[in-house]
Formats: structure tokens, C-alpha cells, sequence
């Protein structure tokens, strides 16, 4: 099974984030993620860019409304994301865990679907199966 656990950050994680050598985050984070490498369950993982510099879609109107982010009623906004193949739900929770966060973070764990969770003979499932691999096949 896949899951991605996604990284949030309130405004008090990024502050204390300010108080720690950033050299000792990258290293701290570093060391984690070598762990899933070595483990053998991180597919993917990156962090992202301040939220000032994305921007936002709002689907409330048609047509929908693109605007600088982030939404300003924020409280937590995402700052980066790993996914993970692991065996479990409670195995995908004990990676989290060890993921060397402090307060006001919180890593959300979410299961990626996949092709399972869908009817086979959908045509569009089918399709995505073909340029599933047809990335794959890019990516090598």
C-alpha cells in the first residue's frame, strides 16, 4: 500500500523552525529520509516552496478564479510530502512517527489509491493504467 504523508506546518513550526541551525534541519531530515531509503519504502518525497509563492484556484465560480496564495484564514499550510509503500496503515503511522518534527507541526497520512480501488473494465481507469506506464517508462 502507498501513502503520502503530508507535512503541515502552523505559524508557531515555522517560527521555532527559525531558532534551529539550518544546517541541523537539513541534516536531521536527512537522516530520516536516508532511513526510508535504506528501509526501502520511500518512493517519493520533496518539499515545497512558501505558499506566497503558489497560487490558488477557487472552483466557487465559473469559470474559476486563480489567485496568488496562500487562502488568508490559513492556519496550517503544507510544506512538504513523502510517499511511502509499506505494508500497513499502522506501519505507514510508525514511519510518521519518526519523522523529526517539533510543535506545530503534524504530519498527515493519507493512503494513495491505486488501481484496485477502481472497476477495471472503466475506460478511464484503463487509460490511466497505459500512461501509468508509459511515465514509467520515461523515467528510466
Amino acid at each position: 500500500m502507498r501513502f503520502m504523508m503530508i507535512m503541515r506546518d502552523t505559524q508557531e513550526a515555522i517560527d521555532a523552525s527559525k531558532e534551529i541551525p539550518f544546517d541541523e534541519i537539513i541534516a536531521a531530515m536527512g537522516a530520516y529520509n536516508e532511513k526510508l531509503v535504506k528501509a526501502g519504502v520511500l518512493l517519493s518525497g520533496e518539499g515545497l516552496s512558501d505558499a506566497s509563492e503558489g497560487i490558488v484556484v477557487d472552483f466557487n465560480s465559473d469559470p474559476p478564479v486563480v489567485t496568488d496564495g496562500p487562502y488568508a484564514e490559513a492556519k496550517e499550510l503544507f510544506s512538504g510530502f513523502w510517499i511511502i509503500e509499506v505494508s500497513s496503515k499502522e506501519e505507514a503511522a510508525q514511519w510518521a512517527s519518526q519523522c523529526p518534527l517539533g510543535k506545530g507541526s503534524k504530519l498527515e497520512v493519507r493512503r494513495v489509491h491505486g488501481p484496485e480501488d477502481f472497476p477495471a473494465d472503466n475506460e478511464w481507469i484503463q487509460k490511466e493504467e497505459q500512461w501509468r506506464e508509459e511515465l514509467d517508462q520515461k523515467s528510466h
